[in-house]
């Protein structure tokens, strides 16, 4: 059984984390904390968690929490990663799972270290549309792969108070939006890019509203990623891959359950399917306790994270910005 404490009382959490334990017997929630309690206590009596707290190291030093679930601000993800680990719990840490590679780096080494578990809250990876993408990708059928192009836009920008646009806790649309594009790309390839290149566009100073890369891979693919949050976005969900002999289009691969389409294009001819409309988060609830168990690896583990917060970096630093948590 995982018994998960919860750090902060954000609103992904109920996404992420209570609908899915609802589902899975294997799996729930007793205790969370917030530095404001009473948003701690609101989530609670909606959600049915018996311990409420003030201090998050109160829910890490829970005798029977053996997982912690971490949906705080990017740059408190290395600290209390850290100290979670150092108390012998698995964590699950959303993404941006660090404000750079730097840290993710040492959180990737204190886990193995301890032997425990550390996955990055990529939870379109383990849903059936991406696993069928990547096995269209694989297959053959679309020729030599030649370009890949991916976003996630969408018309914003978010208030400056909000958390997305403070350099301090970690903003910008790369850390946001963009990193799904990013994340995209390297899993369709399981390879990292040997050139890249990045245009960004500032909103408050040293966060992107826009960014936008090329990446080179030693294959010879091409990939095209945007994550755009600016006041003259379009939505934009999906990726597209060009070979020699067809093209895969993917619409919403980041939540597909609540609709997707998976086209393919061979000789003119379209196909379209459609996975199940299980949520996402489910799929990766049951991977996490795949990988407490079982000792399943996961594609969005702990060293995985530390090379999408490489790449990130790179995109950063060829955009000519500072990486966050300078």
């Amino acid at each position: 059984m995982i018994t998960f404490g919860v750090l902060g009382a954000a609103a992904i959490t109920p996404r992420a984390l209570i609908y899915p334990c609802v589902d899975e017997p294997q799996a729930n929630i007793l205790a969370i904390a917030a530095r404001d309690r009473s948003r701690a206590e609101k989530m609670a009596d909606w959600a049915g968690i018996r311990h409420v707290a003030d201090d998050y190291q109160a829910v890490i030093d829970h005798p029977d929490c053996n997982a912690i679930y971490i949906p705080l601000p990017i740059t408190a993800h290395h600290e209390w990663t850290l100290k979670a680990l150092e108390a012998g719990k698995h964590v699950l840490c959303e993404k941006s799972i660090a404000a750079n590679a730097a840290e993710a780096s040492e959180m990737a080494d204190a886990a193995r270290d301890k032997g425990l578990v550390l996955l990055e809250a990529f939870h379109y990876r383990y849903h059936p549309c991406f696993l069928r993408a990547r096995e269209i990708f694989n297959s053959g059928v679309l020729g030599d792969i030649e370009t890949i192009e991916a976003g996630f836009c969408m018309k914003g920008p978010p208030p400056e108070s909000d958390i997305r646009m403070q350099y301090s806790t970690g903003g910008g649309t790369t850390m946001d939006l963009g990193c799904y594009p990013i994340s995209w790309v390297r899993h369709l390839m399981d390879d990292e890019p040997v050139e890249v290149t990045a245009t960004a566009v500032e909103g408050p100073p040293d966060v992107d509203l826009r960014l936008f890369t090329e990446m080179k891979f030693a294959n010879g693919v091409t990939a095209k990623t945007r994550g755009d949050m600016g006041p003259d976005a379009t939505f934009e969900m999906a990726f597209e891959v060009t070979g020699s002999a067809g093209k895969l289009r993917v619409q919403q691969p980041l939540v597909p359950q609540i609709g997707h389409s998976i086209e393919v294009t061979v000789d003119g001819e379209t196909t379209r399917e459609m996975k199940d409309r299980r949520s996402t988060y489910g799929y990766q609830l049951d991977a996490f306790i795949r990988a407490v168990e079982h000792g399943e690896a996961q594609p969005t583990d702990a060293d995985d994270g530390v090379k999408q917060m490489q790449l990130i970096d790179r995109c950063y630093e060829a955009a000519g910005m500072r990486l966050r948590g300078q």
